[in-house]
This record gives C-alpha cells, sequence and structure tokens, in this order.
C-alpha cells in the first residue's frame, strides 16, 4: 500500500509551551513585573554598595573573578567577596525578569505589548552586564561607572512600565487629567532624568571611586557638580509642588493625587539627604541611601506620568482592565 509521508506540525518555541499550558491570573502577572523591578532597586543598591565599599575591583576581571578563577578567593577578601555577590545577583534579577517574560508571554488573551516590553529588560541586563565587564577591564573608569548606572536606571523604567501595564489593558490610551497636566507631567520626567544624569557627574568627580587605589575622576570640580545637581534638583522640586496643586485645580481622580503627593514627599526627603550629605562630607551611608531615594523618586515620576492616562481591555478581551493604583495590593 502506498503511505502518505508523514507530516510534521510546527516546533513550539518554550515559551508558547507553557503559554499553552497555563494562564497567569492578573495578580500573579501583577507580581512578576513587580519582582523585576524590586530586583533591579535592589540590584542599584548593591552596585553602590561595591563603590561605596571599595570593592569595585575586588573581583579584577570579567566575566572570572580573577584570571584563573570563576569565584572570589580568600586571598581577595571582603572586596573580592562584595563584588562577587553583586555579579552574583545578576542571576536572580535575570531571574525575576525570566518570570515577567513567562508571565506576559502566558497571559490570555495574548498581550504583545507587554511581553514586548518584558523581553526589553532582558536585553538591557544582557547589555548592562557587558558594560560592567568593560567598567572592570577599564579600571573602574568614571564615564563606564555613569554609563552602567544609567543603563540600570534605564531597566527600571522599562521595568516600572511594564509593572504599570500589567495592572491594565490594551486599548488605546485616553486622558485622565486636561492636557496642560500631561505636559506638565513630561516636564517632570525630563527634568527628573537630568538630575539623575548629573548625579553620575557628582560621583564621578567625587571621592568615592571604586578602589583604594588611584581611579582617574572627571576633569571638573566635584563641589561645582554637587551645585549644579542640586539646582535640577530644585526645578524638580518646584514642578512637583506645581503638580500636587494643579491636580487638585483641576478635580483630578484621587489615584492621580496620592502619585502627585507621594513624588513630592519623596522628592523633598531626597533633597534634605542631599544637603546633609554633601555638608557632612558624604559618608559613605548617607551615600548609599541617597541611590536608594533616587530610585524611590524615578519610580514615582513614571507612576505619576503613567496614571494621567488609562488603558482599558481591548474590544473582545474577556481580562477585566484593572488600574495601576491597585498594584500597592499586590
Amino acid at each position: 500500500m502506498h503511505k502518505h509521508p508523514p507530516t510534521i506540525g510546527a516546533v513550539q518555541t518554550p515559551l508558547a509551551h507553557i503559554a499553552q499550558r497555563w494562564t497567569p491570573s492578573p495578580k500573579i502577572l501583577r507580581r512578576a513585573a513587580l519582582s523585576a523591578v524590586l530586583m533591579t532597586v535592589v540590584i542599584i543598591i548593591t552596585g553602590g554598595a561595591v563603590r561605596l565599599t571599595g570593592s569595585g575591583l575586588g573581583c579584577d576581571t570579567w566575566p572570572k573573578c580573577t584570571d584563573d578563577s570563576l569565584f572570589a578567593t580568600p586571598e581577595q577578601g571582603l572586596h573580592g567577596a562584595i563584588e562577587f555577590g553583586n555579579r552574583m545577583l545578576t542571576y536572580v534579577l535575570s531571574a525575576a525578569v525570566g518570570w515577567a517574560i513567562i508571565a506576559a508571554r502566558a497571559a490570555k488573551p495574548r498581550r504583545r505589548g507587554l511581553t514586548r516590553l518584558a523581553w526589553a529588560q532582558f536585553w538591557i541586563v544582557l547589555g548592562n552586564a557587558v558594560i560592567g565587564g568593560i567598567t572592570v577591564w577599564a579600571g573602574l573608569n568614571p564615564w563606564s561607572v555613569a554609563g552602567h548606572f544609567l543603563l540600570a536606571n534605564a531597566l527600571l523604567t522599562v521595568a516600572t512600565i511594564t509593572w504599570v501595564r500589567a495592572g491594565e489593558g490594551d486599548a488605546a490610551p485616553r486622558p485622565r487629567v486636561p492636557r496642560p497636566v500631561h505636559k506638565l507631567s513630561w516636564a517632570i520626567v525630563a527634568v527628573s532624568a537630568v538630575l539623575i544624569t548629573l548625579g553620575t557627574t557628582v560621583t564621578g568627580s567625587g571621592k568615592h571611586a571604586g578602589d583604594s587605589s588611584d581611579v582617574p575622576r572627571m576633569p571638573w570640580d566635584w563641589s561645582a557638580a554637587a551645585h549644579v545637581h542640586a539646582i535640577a534638583a530644585w526645578v524638580v522640586c518646584a514642578l512637583a509642588v506645581a503638580m500636587w496643586l494643579v491636580v487638585r485645580v483641576v478635580d483630578a481622580p484621587d489615584d492621580i493625587r496620592a502619585r502627585a503627593r507621594d513624588l513630592l514627599l519623596v522628592v523633598l526627603l531626597q533633597g534634605a539627604l542631599g544637603y546633609v550629605q554633601y555638608f557632612t562630607g558624604v559618608p559613605e551611608i548617607l551615600v548609599g541611601a541617597h541611590m536608594f531615594g533616587s530610585s524611590l523618586m524615578w519610580i514615582a515620576v513614571l507612576r505619576l506620568a503613567l496614571s494621567l492616562r488609562e488603558r482599558r481591555s481591548a474590544p473582545g478581551s474577556v481580562v477585566p482592565p484593572e488600574r495601576a493604583d491597585t498594584l500597592t495590593s499586590a
């Protein structure tokens, strides 16, 4: 008898295989996205701890810790353990981002935009690992250190947007406040980004080089850089006050008012901390707290900007929309 040739079906990717058999609940999806945000903040803080403890060259090469060992050795002491520990946290961050990717891909109906945001986090993590290696090879060149920090903040940006989008639908965004309020929010985003960037010029010219040896610094006076940074901070503070007042004048929804209030509080605390550390000789513990405050401020800036519009579920979707302000209970 004549036999028909066997047919070969399309081979599924592992993600497609998981998505076919598992659908995360909205709460799990939000928690997966939030885990990436939290781990990004952790990696920023521990990266700062590496520099502030002088452990930046605790592992003197990359991707190995020494020429002969993948791991930190007893001869490298505490500095080697701190630097190697920070490297290991990259894998925890990658796991959190991986969970976000899987949850976004498995969501029903399929959310391509959310999946792309989750994958963007993976590529940023990969790119920043390479920048981190270049930073070690370059002997903690302050320009590469600044780039490493700014790319970590780019990851925090995408992770926060993913977190907020996980609690929304996929329909076109609709404004919740008048257009001038949107413009004010984007002004806050822009000036805050400048503020964070200027912070790297203070660090790059200051005394916390990240290593006990002579590490080149950025070619300008640290105090002058700090004053320019402070000017940008005052602009952000003024804009935050303006937003806090404006959302009340236009009778914005309660969650937007809460976002504006949170941003103002974080900015005021961050500014006070900045002045305290400046006048006390920038002690390491306060610099670390200031870095943590920087991450909180940036998250608050982004959440406020994204709260000014809403995305409902797309037509035909069976998933009820949930606003990002419910994420705090996730």
